[in-house]
């Protein structure tokens, strides 16, 4: 034991991370494979069918297919982020948060300990109402209801509870945002099967060689252009005047204020497709006349589901911007610091300037973000893809990607680094 632990001091931090990395998720994965206890696995797929088009289906999606085996990790990391979004939300009405946002690592603690408590109210909520409409279905549990009901519960809270602990662990000790790398396997994890069921069409001959090879081109050209976006930013100069303190002069120099072309992220086309298919949802469980009506309409493909989509992405682009991005904060802080932006005035000159910026800015991610959201469809019912590419996942996919390269990265430059420094002092003693 002890010579097991000398070995892996002895192996490189990058290479530790990594690897932790990777057991951990490989530790997901397999509690995704675990079912609940009591459920009847042939007849839920034979439900699930019924359900990829409501709020079931995005969330099996985020969680690479657990929900549609009912498994302990069912609910995924979706109630940590719900909790999170509901905390950032807050922060903005409620002095208390507010407050807490802006004492620096006490402050922070204090409200990830509130999402957690959050999260944990979310995952019986959300336990509870799906193990109530399970149990309604004739012959798909093999105990009382009642007892599923709580079982589940109780079940489904602790499993999301330890994926929540799993990603705090993997951003502690491992490489990457621990949370996004969960959503990224679960994403990615249908991968396999979406390229077995491609290749099979082609040798079907349902899928011709050229449109493959169309598709393939159309593919990477998005992935290119999302990672353009993604990375793209608007510079906005700032100068600092100089200030002489003592005898020393402090400031003078010149930077920038980065403006990201896609502030909101991939929060925007989750809120939208998660209100835009509520209504589906609530009529599979309601046999209602009028919801059935909406639901008809609102088809996935439809001109008006993706027009309806599009307006809800760019709306909720500009609300979450507002939320997390204010003007007035960052140029009284400009103001604090000496800073300024050149031929802009400091103080409300500075923030409607930004404003003016930021709002063009958003106009454009929000097209972007659209066009990306509603490639799928557009794959889907021209081109006879078998599988679902763009949108929210392939957002995801990437961004995460970006992230956790990036902190690679960095590590690398800091051990490179340590490296050069370390040899220059044992040359300067020599």
């Amino acid at each position: 034991m002890i010579g097991s632990f000398g070995n892996i001091a002895k192996i490189p931090e990058l290479k530790r991370r990594v690897i932790f990395t990777l057991l951990m998720l490989l530790v997901y994965r397999v509690g995704v494979a675990i079912p609940t206890p009591g459920i009847n696995t042939a007849q839920l797929k034979t439900l699930f069918s019924q359900l990829q088009q409501t709020l079931f289906g995005v969330v099996d999606m985020f969680t690479g297919g657990a929900m549609e085996n009912f498994s302990v990790f069912s609910l995924g990391i979706m109630p940590y982020i719900s909790a999170s979004i509901i905390l950032q939300l807050l922060t903005v009405v409620v002095p208390h948060l507010e407050r807490l946002s802006k004492e620096g690592e006490a402050g922070r603690k204090k409200i990830t300990q509130y999402t957690r408590y959050g999260t944990v109210v979310l995952s019986l909520v959300q336990g509870m109402g799906i193990s109530i409409g399970l149990a309604q279905s004739e012959g798909m549990v093999y105990m009382p209801k009642a007892q599923f009901v709580i079982l589940s519960m109780i079940t489904l809270t602790a499993g999301t509870a330890f994926i929540m602990w799993l990603g705090e662990q993997i951003t502690e000790r491992g490489i990457g945002n621990g949370i996004s790398l969960i959503i990224f396997a679960g994403i990615v994890a249908r991968m396999p099967s979406a390229l077995g069921s491609t290749v099979q069409l082609v040798q079907t001959g349902d899928m011709g060689f050229l449109i493959l090879l169309l598709l393939l081109a159309i593919m990477v050209g998005v992935i290119g252009t999302i990672v353009f976006v993604e990375r793209g930013q608007r510079r906005i100069p700032v100068q600092y005047a100089k200030r002489v303190v003592g005898r020393r002069i402090y400031g003078g120099q010149s930077t920038h204020l980065p403006l990201r072309v896609n502030t909101a992220g991939v929060i925007p086309p989750i809120f939208a497709s998660s209100l835009i298919i509520f209504p589906a949802t609530i009529a599979q469980f309601m046999q209602v006349p009028f919801l059935q009506h909406i639901t008809d309409l609102l088809r996935p493909g439809s001109f008006l589901y993706e027009g309806i989509y599009v307006v809800m992405i760019i709306f909720f682009c500009y609300f979450y911007t507002a939320v997390t991005f204010n003007p007035v904060d960052v140029a009284e802080n400009l103001k604090k610091y000496g800073g300024y932006i050149p031929g802009i005035r400091p103080g409300k000159k500075t923030s409607q300037y930004i404003d003016k910026v930021l709002t063009r800015l958003t106009l454009g991610g929000a097209i972007y973000v659209s066009l990306v959201c509603v490639l799928p469809s557009i794959l889907m019912s021209r081109f006879n893809a078998p599988f679902y590419f763009g949108g929210t996942s392939l957002l995801i996919v990437v961004g995460v990607a970006l992230d956790t390269l990036t902190q690679i990265e960095t590590h690398m430059i800091q051990r490179h680094y340590e490296g050069f420094i370390r040899t220059g002092r044992i040359k300067g003693r020599r």
